[in-house]
């Protein structure tokens, strides 16, 4: 299956990160956790490899869950990828649903998003 242009714009902004991101989940008790994470990808989806006990339990419980790449420099722009995710053995597969690149401060002009902030759509 071919990747499509979106998934593809993803992957792009993904390979400008140095920082591993964060894997933001809901606990049974619905609280947030968070716990970083590698992640790669296959021609759908984002392949974390090793989700961590609580991660992983936390998707099996909530499956809508959130991956948070840090800016890498201040001021810069954070990744933000919000997705389903299915537990497959020790990996957890994550189907992005939205993503996009954000900063605080003002929108573009005119803006790319219904965001107050500076943000750039990717998915959908």
């Amino acid at each position: 299956m071919a990747v499509t242009e979106p998934l593809q714009r993803l992957r792009q902004a993904m390979a400008t990160f140095v920082d591993s991101p964060y894997l933001l989940t809901v606990t049974a008790e619905h609280r947030p956790h968070c716990g970083t994470v590698e992640v790669t990808c296959n021609d759908e989806d984002l392949v974390i490899t090793s989700p961590g006990s609580h991660g992983a339990a936390d998707a099996r419980e909530h499956p809508q869950v959130s991956l948070l790449w840090p800016p890498a420099e201040r001021g810069g722009y954070a990744l933000i990828v919000d997705g389903t995710a299915v537990a497959k053995g020790t990996e957890l597969v994550v189907r992005p649903t939205r993503a996009v690149l954000h900063r605080r401060g003002a929108p573009a002009d005119p803006p790319l998003s219904s965001c107050s902030s500076d943000c750039v759509p990717i998915l959908p």
